[in-house]
């Protein structure tokens, strides 16, 4: 197989972690995580790594340092990764691809998923501490949050667009398709 780095794209509860997991799992990718680097910062402040938090904390970041900070550390990060397939969780915005775009190897996928959908995941899953007991009207209101408002235009830029919208056999099948067209 190529060498291939998947940036995957999607609003809050998309899927992009079952990808990313199914990809480490079946296919052996290295994964990394916009995330990660804001979350490293919250335990270091010993702050609760809630949704909340990481996106003052990335727009703090972002305004501080530029909107690509977060951007340059990732692209730094996947450079020197030595795995055949890597994966980048949480694509949220043209600035977090500006510098990944520039590698050959890097297409970007985007997730869709109807709203109603994620709703339901993200209570399932309760990722973060304050997703169990969110209302449907606390979803939506975080869905307009700054952080998620740009995710939605990065559609039309992805190589790769996967509907999430079926069970979980349709996105292994649309995952495994997207690999067998790059080798």
């Amino acid at each position: 197989m190529a060498k291939i780095i998947i940036g995957l794209a999607g609003e809050m509860a998309s899927g992009k972690g079952t990808v990313a997991q199914y990809l480490a799992t079946e296919k052996k990718a290295s994964t990394h995580r916009f995330s990660t680097m804001l979350r490293d910062v919250l335990d270091r402040l010993h702050l609760e790594q809630s949704r909340d938090h990481m996106q003052k904390l990335s727009f703090i970041i972002r305004e501080t340092y530029g909107q690509d900070a977060l951007a340059h550390v990732m692209a730094e990060d996947v450079k020197k990764d030595t795995a055949e397939v890597i994966v980048v969780d949480g694509v949220r915005r043209m600035d977090d691809i500006v510098f990944l775009k520039q590698i050959p190897e890097f297409k970007l996928v985007y997730i869709d998923v109807n709203l109603e959908t994620r709703y339901e995941r993200i209570i399932k899953r309760s990722e973060n501490p304050d997703d169990q007991n969110k209302t449907f009207e606390q979803f939506v209101t975080e869905s307009k949050a700054d952080a998620e408002l740009q995710i939605a235009g990065l559609k039309e830029y992805a190589d790769i667009v996967i509907d999430n919208n079926g069970d979980i056999e349709s996105l292994y099948a649309q995952i495994d398709i997207l690999l067998a067209d790059v080798e």
